[in-house]
């Protein structure tokens, strides 16, 4: 296995949408080669997910980090079904964006349909940390970052984000960055009270505003926060 190179914002795969993988070439070397490679390579990583297009190939292909019990997964052309209207507002990162997080909305519960990488159909329902890393991941193979799904308002240095605390009063208590202002560990107390959405929220996650329920998520290096 290797590790592979991460295509990084400015790049056109980025911005490309990835064509999907024909079951027929699931045992084809270079494939199986491929997903072995994507695999380690978020190991290395240390983050919740990869996509194929992050590794400069076109293909719809996620690897999804989330389970440490069970391992990082491969999901060939997956589908994404939102199976409730409630939100989470959480700071993400990218591998292909390094150093920078902002706070975005998402849904948080979700159902993700493909294959696994034998080729046999796979369904999962997904919630929180998970279901917030598959959309990211999802949207790689559509061309769309983070970023063109956060509040801008809320964009910072990873390293100003420790110093100071998120731009973003969803995550703060009193005047003070919940969890001390410390991204990294994905383990701070989430504030009660969930903020507006973010202006660019898609309709689909817009419709459910009204019936936020969940509170806003602080994440990290090897969470959701960064594929």
């Amino acid at each position: 296995m290797s590790i592979l190179r991460i295509a990084r914002l400015g790049h056109p795969v980025l911005r490309r949408v990835a064509e999907p993988l024909p079951p027929e070439r699931l045992d084809d070397p270079e494939i199986l080669r491929l997903f072995d490679d994507m695999i380690e390579t978020v190991r290395e990583s240390e983050g919740a997910g990869l996509a194929a297009p992050q590794v400069h190939v076109p293909l719809r292909i996620v690897v999804l980090n989330t389970d440490p019990a069970g391992g990082p997964l491969v999901i060939v052309n997956p589908e994404i079904s939102f199976l409730d209207n409630h939100l989470l507002r959480s700071f993400e990162g990218c591998l292909s964006v390094p150093d920078l997080r902002a706070a975005v909305n998402r849904v948080g519960k979700v159902r993700v349909d493909g294959l696994d990488r034998e080729g046999q159909s796979l369904s999962l329902d997904l919630e929180g940390f998970s279901a917030i890393a598959v959309q990211h991941e999802c949207d790689h193979l559509d061309g769309v970052l983070f970023l063109d799904r956060c509040d801008l308002r809320t964009l910072a240095f990873l390293d100003e984000l420790r110093r100071f605390g998120p731009l973003d009063p969803s995550f703060r208590r009193g005047g003070e960055p919940v969890g001390g202002g410390a991204p990294g560990g994905g383990d701070a107390t989430p504030e009660e009270s969930p903020p507006e959405p973010a202006p660019d929220t898609p309709p689909a996650e817009a419709a459910g505003a009204a019936a936020w329920s969940s509170p806003p998520l602080l994440l990290g290096r090897g969470s959701p926060a960064e594929g």
